[in-house]
């Protein structure tokens, strides 16, 4: 029991020697460092599954998980142990105000991936409606490079078959005339093989000749053609045949699929809305708690203590600086001091020579008289 208390209150931040004397405040922190640990429980199962979907790698997913989840950990007991109640509300939040929005920022990241477990179900069965999508627009962007020279090619295949249907019709239509003529069941009426028989018997035989010829020019264009048309519709066959049908499933695609559906029901959209809700309030709990809570014992032993330091510290800064002044002062002073003497003496020097220098002209001047 010692041993996870003592783990707790590590994990809250507090300072054992200070806490010792105020164990009123014990729970307090006990509370904290729990809600501290659990969140870092949270951030490894989170990374871990996210890296999971990428990696699919159950050694890489527990590493990576414990190595976030230990980062989290960290971070959030700095956050924590970082917050020092000053007295009033509004000067405590304005300090704690950027720890709360990292720790907004924190149960965003450690939410997601969680959201995406708990949906896993929906998740799956809309990323094989989504699966199907990318493939159907692959396979439209494939075709899509070949139809435009499919459909060049289906309709002179039309145009040819047109020809050729136009010289069938007008043949058959001259055969049918000549034979109504023969028997007398159209033209003329009169059931004879004559001349009007012979002349359109005639015109028959031009009309198959030219569909003849017809057929022996265009039949070779409409089978090239019909060619063509196979080989490009194989080739787009093939293509998508080469297609990569990977597993379609990663984060991203998971993060997408989980939108789509908050997108199309309320109801998946205001739970995974209260689920980040809920890590956020996990999250922001030990900031809360430590804001709103007055000051207690330990507070003021903490500010005490920390209140020692920065007075001491304030005397020593003090006593150098002011030693520091007072070396500058000696040694301007003295500098002073050296240069006043050094002119000094400089000017008795001149004053030596110049008067050395009168009394040298003077006797040469004696001298001369």
């Amino acid at each position: 029991m010692n041993n996870a208390k003592d783990f707790f209150l590590f994990c809250s931040g507090v300072d054992r020697t200070i806490l010792d004397q105020v164990p009123s405040d014990e729970n307090k922190y006990l509370g904290i460092g729990g809600t501290i640990f659990f969140t870092g429980v949270l951030a490894f199962i989170s990374a871990g599954y996210a890296l999971y979907t990428v990696f699919d790698s159950y050694v890489m997913a527990v590493l990576f998980g414990v190595v976030w989840g230990l980062m989290i950990f960290n971070l959030d007991r700095y956050i924590v142990s970082s917050m020092k109640s000053k007295g009033g509300f509004f000067g405590n939040f304005m300090v704690a105000l950027p720890r709360i929005a990292m720790a907004v920022l924190l149960a965003l990241v450690i939410s997601k991936p969680l959201e995406l477990k708990i949906f896993e179900k929906e998740i799956n069965a809309e990323l094989i409606v989504m699966e199907q999508e990318t493939f159907k627009a692959q396979e439209d962007r494939i075709q899509a490079r070949f139809n435009d020279r499919i459909a060049a090619q289906e309709a002179e295949i039309a145009q040819l078959r047109g020809e050729l249907a136009a010289k069938t019709l007008a043949r058959d239509e001259a055969a049918a005339a000549a034979l109504a003529e023969a028997d007398g069941s159209g033209g003329s009426g009169i059931r004879n093989m004559g001349p009007i028989y012979r002349a359109k018997q005639a015109t028959a035989a031009q009309a198959q000749a030219e569909l003849v010829a017809t057929q022996a020019e265009l039949q070779p264009r409409i089978d090239a053609l019909l060619a063509e048309a196979a080989a490009l519709r194989s080739e787009v066959s093939s293509e998508i045949t080469g297609l990569q049908r990977s597993a379609y499933g990663g984060m991203a695609a998971r993060i997408d699929a989980l939108d789509r559906l908050g997108s199309r029901s309320n109801a998946i959209y205001l739970a995974s809305i209260f689920i980040m809700l809920l890590f956020i309030a996990i999250e922001t709990a030990p900031i809360f708690t430590k804001l709103i809570s007055p000051r207690s014992p330990y507070d003021h032993l903490l500010n005490e203590h920390e209140h020692v330091y920065e007075m001491a510290a304030k005397e020593s800064i003090t006593v150098r600086a002011n030693e520091v002044k007072n070396r500058l002062r000696t040694h301007t002073e003295v500098g002073i001091h050296q240069t006043t003497a050094d002119i000094a003496a400089k000017k008795a020097e001149i004053d030596h020579t110049l008067r050395q220098h009168r009394e040298s002209l003077g006797a040469r001047g004696y001298g001369l008289g």
